[in-house]
């Protein structure tokens, strides 16, 4: 990697937020970490994040759709509409199977999404695929 590449980890548990904050920066990426939707969103313009690595279920059950959706479609975030998700959280369906019947359902869909617990080469290789683009 020649650019160290930012992430941004946003995420209610403090354990996972170190765990894989350890695990990236010994990949060489530079890490942000966030304990909120809230706090992400007004860390994102700091950090200018070439990844983000989203939970869903924070402050409430559904707060991590609120950011995919607000990043991607919101404009003042239009800067970051092109930064890759990484949607990971224990909550087995993609929003695609979890929302199929809703129409809206696009404005929700992270990039990638994977479950916890995490298969760590499993999620290393997708964040070298996404911080790539």
């Amino acid at each position: 990697m020649d650019a160290k590449k930012r992430i941004l980890v946003i995420d209610d548990d403090e354990d996972f937020r170190d765990s894989v904050t350890t695990i990236l920066e010994h990949e060489g990426y530079v890490v942000a970490a966030a304990t909120s939707g809230r706090e992400g969103l007004e860390q994102i313009e700091r950090v200018r994040p070439d990844l983000v690595v989203l939970d869903i279920m924070m402050d409430d059950p559904s707060e991590g759709y609120g950011v995919n959706q607000a990043i991607k479609y919101q404009p003042r975030y239009q800067q970051f509409q092109d930064v890759p998700i990484l949607m990971v959280s224990s909550i087995e369906e993609t929003p695609d199977e979890r929302f199929a019947w809703a129409s809206e359902v696009a404005m929700i869909r992270p990039d990638r999404y994977l479950t916890k617990p995490l298969d760590v080469p499993s999620f290393l290789a997708t964040v070298r695929q996404l911080a790539r683009a």
